[in-house]
């Protein structure tokens, strides 16, 4: 399942995001190719790494459903067009998270 979002450009620094296919919480792809739940967590990617991020995330149904990417700033700040929305997810990602959930 895909949902339609702008496209960014191959140098803007992005992160994959998506919800956790078990329990529907927000999470988001850790530089280390884990899933977290902690935002601060995220991995902050480019180019052809982040098409590669992306379309491996795609073949994983079973953990997470709906990846995208989001932008983000080199330091993994959440910008761009659709700051508030992904700054609400992970606002209510923090809200909820629980550590011992959090699994590769």
């Amino acid at each position: 399942m895909t949902s339609v979002r702008p496209k960014l450009k191959p140098e803007t620094p992005k992160a994959v995001t998506g919800w956790d296919t078990a329990t529907g919480r927000s999470i988001w792809l850790a530089a280390d190719g884990s899933w977290t739940e902690d935002v601060r967590r995220l991995g902050v990617f480019t180019g052809e790494e982040a098409e590669a991020r992306l379309a491996a995330s795609l073949k994983q149904e079973a953990r997470v459903t709906d990846p995208y990417f989001m932008e983000v700033t080199a330091s993994g700040e959440i910008t761009g067009r659709e700051a508030l929305r992904e700054a609400m997810r992970a606002e209510a990602a923090r809200s909820f998270a629980a550590p011992e959930l959090e699994t590769a």
